[in-house]
């Protein structure tokens, strides 16, 4: 969800040198942003924080901005602050967030999007973004390598990506592999199925067995050849999860399925349409959780009631 904003940085301040510090292998992410530096920081045992600190200082950053505003990332900032540098850090909104899932989204208006909440702390930097961000450029080797790999598009490609890092954002296997058939089932249509870690990959791929229109791309593709693909596809259907996002940052419409989270809170993909979040918006306890659980408070997940017949009715609208 950073990327919209440090996009508009990057291309509002031409001569500015920016320099994204992150835990993952995510540099694709920022394709395209000539003057977007990555640095890829394990921070897992606490002689790794330590490192990074070294590491960070020897960059000379003049400000540092923290987006995450945990425990580590805290460390890391008063450090640098100790040594001259000027920081900023998010206004997380935990406590707010926390009350929402107590009270229930019935009762509390949207909280701020992530979106706005970065753009603010940017803005207490002295630094001004905007909203044009669309998608990234096309990484042209990541291009040539999906079509390597999947041929010419022809007919219509769907993507699904149906895991979620909490049970509660997910919907049960049955009503997935009911979609993924389905959905198959329609005349020129290829299904690809998105996933991460190795037992959704061993899933994803028994799911793909079902049907010789489906194709699972889980462990196959490196992240910018994953962007690339979904580049290709008509839309995605996808859990309040992190496929959501990536389908925002190369324009491609997605079909959320929220159920133990709600879009109030604030973790709407960039530029997302509203009508194309399917939940169960009547549901009094919703939200239960700010990111996903494993839990619910009444043991039966009937936030997870959402059909397979209901999410194709909507594509079909």
């Amino acid at each position: 969800m950073t990327v919209p904003v440090i996009a508009s940085l990057s291309r509002r301040y031409p001569d500015y040198r920016f320099l994204v510090v992150a835990k993952k292998p995510l540099q694709d992410m920022f394709y395209g942003m000539k003057n977007v530096e990555y640095v890829e920081a394990c921070y897992e045992q606490p002689g790794d924080i330590v490192r990074l600190m070294r590491q960070l200082r020897a960059l000379n950053a003049h400000e540092v901005i923290d987006l995450q505003d945990r425990l580590s990332t805290r460390l890391v900032r008063w450090h640098l602050q100790l040594h001259g540098a000027r920081v900023h850090s998010v206004h997380y909104g935990r406590w707010r967030k926390r009350w929402l899932t107590l009270v229930g989204a019935k009762y509390h208006d949207a909280l701020p999007s992530e979106f706005d909440r970065y753009r603010d702390t940017f803005h207490r930097a002295g630094l001004e973004t905007d909203t044009d961000f669309e998608s990234l450029p096309v990484n042209k080797a990541a291009k040539a390598r999906v079509k390597e790999l999947f041929g010419e598009r022809k007919g219509q490609w769907v993507g699904i990506a149906p895991f979620a890092k909490s049970e509660s954002n997910m919907l049960p296997y049955r009503v997935t592999k009911q979609l993924i058939l389905r959905l198959a089932e329609r005349p020129n249509t290829r299904v690809f199925l998105f996933g991460a870690g190795e037992v959704e990959s061993e899933m994803l791929s028994q799911w793909a067995g079902l049907h010789k229109q489906v194709e699972s791309v889980a462990g196959r593709l490196r992240l910018g050849e994953e962007l690339e693909l979904m580049r290709q596809l008509d839309y995605m259907i996808c859990m309040d999860s992190a496929n959501q996002h990536l389908s925002s940052l190369v324009g491609l419409r997605a079909v959320s399925i929220w159920c133990g989270t709600h879009p109030k809170i604030g973790f709407t993909g960039w530029k997302q349409r509203g009508e194309d979040i399917l939940q169960r918006s009547e549901l009094a306890c919703r939200p239960c959780t700010m990111h996903g659980t494993s839990l619910c408070r009444f043991f039966n997940y009937a936030c997870k009631q959402i059909t397979a017949k209901q999410i194709i009715q909507h594509i079909y609208e």
